[in-house]
């Protein structure tokens, strides 16, 4: 049997994420690309952070994500703006879309809820959705970003996994007038896969209740700058380029996130 995609990005979480997550640097940062080269694809674009935006000044762009939720709270927020985008309910392994674009454009997604083969397949996948001379954008968070785990990685470090379940976070108050919080931990870390278990826990209050709790796993893929651009090449891509934290400067080993542009030829 294939291994399904395991993603956190549904339900509670879904909701929170369409609430509270918008905004960041990467919105204008990928913004530029999709103006220069149309039409475009958002994958995992999730609730629509990126995409809604864009479709709302009236650029041309597609969306697809793993999550059917996620799909519907985006289709739900650029319909509140007057658009009406082509939005896909698919794996990003698993991408078969009618339409070819001038631009791809990944944020945050990649190796999330995925096996290392299915990622290798996800960017043959991307390459096939590119007219010939199209471009990828692609960003992906370096393994080292966060000091405390990246702690974890030698041998005889990893005694204090899984984390302990703590006591949820801050709470936000939504337009619905409910409270919303998340709390993740992580579970494992396999520094020879160079993968990580997480569980997120999900919460939801009413008038001071709490009304529903959920929790979600999720599997991470860590990669290094080096794998990134072999796996690209290995897809067909061609100019690999790697630029630092949405700077368009060479990178660094303090940039916690890496951009990577590949041409399909």
């Amino acid at each position: 049997m294939p291994i399904e995609p395991q993603s956190w990005h549904r339900g509670l979480v879904a909701r929170w994420w369409s609430l509270f997550r918008v905004g960041g640097p990467e919105v204008e940062y990928f913004r530029r690309f999709v103006e220069a080269g149309r039409p475009a694809l958002d994958v995992a674009c999730g609730t629509g952070r990126l995409l809604v935006p864009y479709v709302e000044s009236g650029l041309d762009v597609d969306g697809c994500d793993v999550s059917a939720d996620m799909i519907a709270l985006c289709a739900a927020a650029a319909e509140a703006v007057g658009a009406s985008p082509d939005l896909h309910c698919q794996a990003m392994h698993e991408l078969d879309l009618p339409r070819r674009y001038r631009t791809v454009y990944v944020c945050g997604g990649l190796g999330l809820g995925s096996t290392r083969e299915q990622d290798q397949e996800a960017l043959r996948r991307l390459y096939e959705h590119l007219e010939p001379g199209g471009l990828l954008v692609l960003d992906n968070e370096v393994p080292y970003s966060d000091s405390a785990h990246w702690g974890l990685w030698p041998s005889g470090t990893r005694g204090s996994l899984p984390e302990p379940v703590q006591a949820p976070g801050d709470r936000r108050l939504g337009p619905d007038c409910d409270e919303y919080a998340l709390q993740s931990r992580l579970l494992s870390l396999d520094p020879l896969l160079q993968q990580e278990s997480w569980e997120i826990n999900a919460y939801r209050w009413r008038a001071g209740e709490l009304v529903a709790e959920e929790t979600h796993l999720l599997t991470s893929n860590l990669y290094f700058m080096g794998e990134i651009v072999m796996m690209l090449e290995g897809a067909g891509f061609a100019n690999v380029e790697v630029r630092g934290a949405y700077n368009d400067q060479p990178p660094t080993a303090d940039d916690a996130f890496l951009v990577y542009l590949a041409r399909r030829p």
